[in-house]
């Protein structure tokens, strides 16, 4: 299982030696599964999006949506009609122009293209037209309140046309940074676009990703010089980072959370009990304590939780709180069940802290009856196999999003692009699709949680935990400011004494 992890730290190390001032590296815990922001699903891809390709619009912590491509937008009285008008000027990494062709062709392709992700997230549209060179209009079905944040992250990017067949391995894209090289499992290079409207906020002529799953890798090349950055460290190692004079810690609450996804009815490996009979996944969740997972693995950062919306969203139900281990209850319902013993596969990334909290589980659920088979998997592999229903269960999560829809929506709904579970449930589809076109705050989060009071007992997905974003930072870089989705901006950061 280590031994993938020899390259990378070899290969940081003789980066260090060579690299200029004007080079950026930041270690990585995965590897992506493409570079085509319609087809992505993975976090560390969103990062890299943030330096490679702009959207549409921003959003913010205050979840306001702010211009980033498009300079303004209005609505139609109906809220049906969202008329946008971008910058002026802008261009591709091609050197092609942003205009609102280009602009239909992305969203057009973004909610029609067969394996695209993004189509749950732009369902609402009827049609993009392009009014003239600059403007261009979004017809909806209904209102939607979740169009304008959808805008701000990967339905939004933008690539240019004319690579949109090489959009997976080369893509060309209009953010600050421009594509040069991957090597999987291994780099992700980005050189400076010159040609960028805000160029002088960005201060690196080149960013290097560097792929590195083991935390005690991707530390340890932080302290020699092979990184300057890296993302998610292990909660035990925060101590060491704190008293460590050469380094910095930059922490943020996420939106997101952790979690075991179940295999309800996504193919052949929904068959057993555990997919079959609610009261064998509710006597699963009994025998998980997620005290023990924050203390012993989160060192008291992993913030234990029982639905997708952390407790400072204005949509968290406390109608829900976080169950309490119950071995002798979790019994009761596998024989209510009319099993002794459950056995099932629990695949999980090759990661150090996804391993340590997958051996968790399988210890503790081993006390009520479960016998669990532990699958480690390259964490590219793991999506696929997702993907396809290739698994019992899957120990995986979600950066979040501000707006809820984005947190619970696309993973639930019968047949939308990340419901790995493959559950259908009526009442649920009802429910989320309803509070996608419904702009009132009461009567949207009540159908919020009339379907979490579904979900809570069906359980395709128990919630574990709400991860907190730890970076740590060389002494030398300054400007950096953690964002509560995990994303890297390089805005504004330098590096030097």
């Amino acid at each position: 299982m280590r031994f993938s992890y020899l390259l990378p730290i070899m290969g940081a190390m003789l980066l260090a030696s060579g690299a200029s001032a004007s080079e950026l590296k930041i270690g990585l815990q995965d590897d992506l599964d493409g570079l085509d922001p319609a087809r992505s699903r993975t976090f560390v891809g969103e990062v890299v999006f943030e330096s490679l390709c702009d959207s549409l619009v921003a959003v913010g912590a205050d979840l306001e949506a702010k211009p980033e491509l498009v300079e303004k937008w209005s609505w139609s009285a109906d809220k049906t009609e969202l008329t946008m008008t971008l910058l002026p000027n802008l261009k591709f990494h091609d050197e092609k122009p942003i205009d609102a062709a280009a602009v239909k062709a992305n969203l057009d392709r973004a909610r029609t293209m067969p394996d695209s992700m993004r189509k749950s997230e732009l369902q609402s549209v009827v049609s993009v037209d392009v009014l003239d060179n600059l403007s261009f209009k979004i017809k909806l079905k209904q209102p939607d309140p979740t169009l304008l944040p959808q805008l701000s992250n990967r339905a939004g990017m933008m690539l240019s046309p004319a690579s949109f067949d090489s959009a997976v391995t080369a893509p060309v894209c209009s953010g600050p940074y421009k594509f040069v090289t991957r090597q999987q499992n291994y780099s992700i290079t980005l050189e400076k676009f010159a040609d960028y409207r805000n160029a002088a906020d960005y201060h690196f002529d080149k960013v290097t990703f560097m792929i590195m799953p083991d935390t005690t890798v991707r530390l340890a090349n932080l302290k020699s010089g092979g990184l300057d950055m890296l993302e998610r460290l292990a909660p035990t190692d925060i101590p060491s980072v704190k008293s460590d004079p050469t380094l910095q810690l930059a922490q943020i609450t996420s939106v997101g959370y952790q979690g075991i996804t179940i295999n309800v009815g996504n193919g052949n490996r929904a068959s057993g009990p555990l997919a079959k009979d609610k009261r064998v996944r509710q006597a699963l969740e009994l025998a998980i304590d997620r005290n023990v997972i924050n203390d012993v693995v989160g060192a008291g950062t992993f913030e234990p939780a029982q639905q997708p919306f952390t407790p400072i969203s204005p949509y968290h139900d406390t109608a829900f709180p976080v169950t309490t281990r119950d071995v002798a209850k979790a019994k009761a319902l596998l024989k209510e069940a009319g099993v002794d013993r459950v056995s099932f596969e629990l695949m999980f990334a090759n990661s150090t802290t996804s391993e340590q909290i997958a051996e968790m589980i399988q210890a503790m659920a081993a006390e009520a009856g479960f016998d669990i088979k532990l699958h480690a998997v390259e964490f590219t592999t793991m999506l696929q196999q997702a993907q396809q229903g290739n698994f019992d269960a899957l120990l995986t999560g979600w950066s979040g999003r501000y707006d809820p829809d984005g947190n619970i929506h696309d993973f639930v709904v019968c047949k939308a692009g990340l419901n790995y579970a493959g559950l259908c449930n009526d009442q649920v589809d009802k429910d989320l699709n309803q509070a996608k076109v419904t702009p009132d705050f009461d009567a949207r989060k009540k159908l919020y949680d009339d379907a979490q009071s579904v979900l809570q007992d069906e359980l395709p997905i128990i919630y574990l935990y709400h991860q907190p974003w730890p970076f740590v930072l060389s002494k030398d870089i300054k400007g950096f400011t953690p964002l509560p989705t995990g994303l890297i901006s390089l805005k504004g950061v330098t590096k030097g004494a």
